[in-house]
């Protein structure tokens, strides 16, 4: 059995490892991969922004999710850049996805024609 002290120190570690791997501070592209996404093509488009992503050596988590409901809109992504609006991109082929990923997250522009909802955060 480890001291009350031992358990706090303890505590105290493990919450800023939890902390730390929070990447609160990264963007991310969260992509849409439940059934109906990867029978749009959402694997195309994971591979489309990964690819991007690695070209272009952007510090940018990729996130999968399963279905949130825009079945009609698939394949989508969101993107979550911190301080910004959550941005959900719909309608997509990877040649799309690679520009979205240019615009939004290198100069910062976002891609109004495919843009199929805004999130306040």
């Amino acid at each position: 059995m480890k001291s009350l002290q031992e358990l706090r120190d303890m505590r105290k570690r493990l919450e800023k490892d939890m902390t730390a791997r929070d990447d609160k501070d990264l963007a991310k592209v969260i992509i849409g991969m439940g059934t109906c996404g990867i029978a749009a093509g959402a694997r195309d488009i994971l591979q489309a922004v990964s690819d991007e992503i690695n070209k272009r050596d952007l510090n940018v988590k990729i996130v999968q999710t399963g279905c949130i409901g825009m079945c009609e809109e698939e394949p989508i992504f969101d993107i979550v850049k911190p301080g910004d609006e959550r941005i959900t991109y719909g309608n997509l082929t990877p040649d799309i996805a690679r520009q979205i990923i240019v615009e939004h997250l290198i100069n910062n522009r976002i891609d109004k024609e495919h843009v199929i909802a805004r999130h306040n955060n």
